[in-house]
């Protein structure tokens, strides 16, 4: 989560959830083999997943090499710096800060030396219970530089040197709660984690005679690579000289991959666990529009995630689909406002009205969600004064009632505006004609399996317990 709600406040579109990160893994025998620039079409790739930082580590088989800053994959790297990582195995990571602050020294992957020699670490997730382990850690001598939970990961692993590295890494993360998709790289192994929950997602794809782990199966056919399957729920992966060999954590009753990878995380050109994601936001947009009850002459999305859902909403109800916001690419997310005017600028920085398309018409715009409604308001408001008649809001998830501790930064719940006022008075906040969500029926009617996803920022039913006791403090106080 993000502490400083100075800085929170002046994000453009700082009512909108955040995404969790992306990671990125190859492993080749081929010590010719540039694992660095295939990393970093990689990350691109999955630029989406986070815009604070990115990094590479890359392995000749015998030395680790490293490079990481603030900000995006292509202000980070240069083909200068490519050409200085060599190796044969690489681990790369974007990063949006969940856990710990978006600081220089938490830009991933992170590379430590143990007695087992050098590793480094690139984690998607959150856990739940890294308070705990870092002072239990701390007591037993272990050292921080930073305040991200992959840190404790490296510190877990390092504890159980005496074992051989499959070992090692099965005890290590059998102390972990919460959600992880997370790679490790040694010298001259890859190995991708996913949690028995299966919160995040990863997939295994081939390049030639190369493997990759990566978080969304978009990166293979970026990079003309081949996606072989999901790595399952509980699964860890290991790569190295012998080839390809799993391992599996105990199971446990349920899987429970997070659904806003369905509504707006993950790329549309992605399947995750066996599902399109556009073919899922165009479902939820079906369902949407049988939930609708007014009229109007044309739909339009909040791009880029109300593409695919706004499509299925005009498909099932016959009003034409068309553009009328243009998103400007070249504002990131990250694009701070100084003072009051400029952050009251932000959304008509960040999206254009196509007016042509707007004016005297009756608008039904689709986004994927609303959190905290500023955003809503503003893009609302921007509708009107490009001459829009009516604008009717249309939202692919269910209200937003409950914070997420498993990798998302969302508020706490007090800011989550669906926790404490009714549809109709949202309504009024953002000053909708009309607001339709799509309810938890509609939603699961989506998506199959459905009883596999996570939904607890919706009904509040977490499925790994919240176990370190800020995060049990925010349960007790927000029910």
């Amino acid at each position: 989560m993000i502490k400083n709600e100075a800085v929170r406040d002046h994000l453009i579109l700082e009512d909108q959830q955040e995404e969790a990160c992306g990671v990125f893994g190859i492993y080749s025998n081929d010590p010719d083999f540039e694992a660095a620039t295939l990393t970093y079409l990689g990350l691109y790739a999955l630029q989406h997943r986070g815009q604070e930082s990115a990094g590479i580590v890359v392995s000749d088989g015998q030395h680790l090499a490293v490079h990481k800053n603030l900000g995006l994959v292509s202000h980070v790297f240069n083909r200068d710096i490519l050409e200085q990582l060599k190796g044969r195995i690489g681990i790369g990571h974007v990063r949006y800060s969940t856990t710990g602050s978006s600081l220089f020294a938490n830009a991933q992957p992170l590379a430590a030396r143990c007695s087992r020699g050098m590793m480094a670490v690139a984690h998607n997730g959150n856990l739940v219970n890294t308070e705990s382990l870092r002072i239990r850690l701390q007591n037993e001598g272990s050292v921080f530089q930073t305040t991200t939970d992959t840190e404790v990961i490296i510190n877990l692993i390092a504890r159980h040197s005496r074992d051989s590295l499959p070992n090692a890494i099965i005890k290590a993360t059998a102390e972990l709660k919460g959600s992880y998709s997370s790679l490790i790289m040694t010298k001259d192994t890859l190995i991708g984690v996913r949690d028995p929950y299966g919160v995040r997602p990863m997939c295994l794809g081939k390049l030639s005679n190369a493997y990759i782990l990566a978080s969304e199966s978009c990166v293979f056919s970026s990079i003309g690579a081949r996606f072989i399957r999901d790595v399952e729920p509980g699964e860890i992966i290991f790569i190295d000289n012998d080839g390809v060999r799993s391992y599996h954590l105990p199971k446990v009753n349920r899987r429970a991959l997070c659904v806003f990878e369905y509504i707006y995380f993950a790329r549309p050109d992605s399947n995750i666990d066996g599902i399109n994601v556009h073919l899922a936001r165009k479902a939820m947009g079906n369902e949407l529009a049988k939930l609708f009850k007014g009229e109007a002459d044309v739909v339009i999305p909040v791009p880029d995630t109300g593409v695919s859902t706004a499509v299925g909403f005009a498909e099932t109800s016959g009003i034409p689909y068309d553009i009328g916001l243009i998103k400007n690419t070249y504002v990131g997310r990250t694009f701070i406002q100084p003072h009051q005017e400029l952050r009251d600028l932000g959304v008509r920085i960040k999206l254009n009205p196509v007016e042509s398309v707007l004016r005297g018409k009756r608008v039904v715009i689709i986004d994927d969600t609303i959190v905290r409604g500023t955003t809503s308001g503003k893009i609302i408001h921007l509708l009107r004064d490009a001459g829009a008649k009516e604008v009717h809001m249309c939202v692919s998830a269910p209200p937003i009632t409950h914070p997420c501790y498993y990798g998302i930064d969302t508020s706490v719940r007090k800011e989550l505006i669906a926790s404490s006022h009714s549809i109709e008075e949202i309504r009024r906040y953002i000053g909708a004609d009309s607001l339709t969500y799509l309810n938890m029926e509609g939603l699961l009617q989506a998506m199959v399996p459905k009883e596999e996803l996570c939904l607890a920022c919706f009904n509040g039913e977490y499925p790994i317990e919240i176990q370190d006791e800020h995060n049990d403090k925010y349960l007790l106080e927000e029910r």
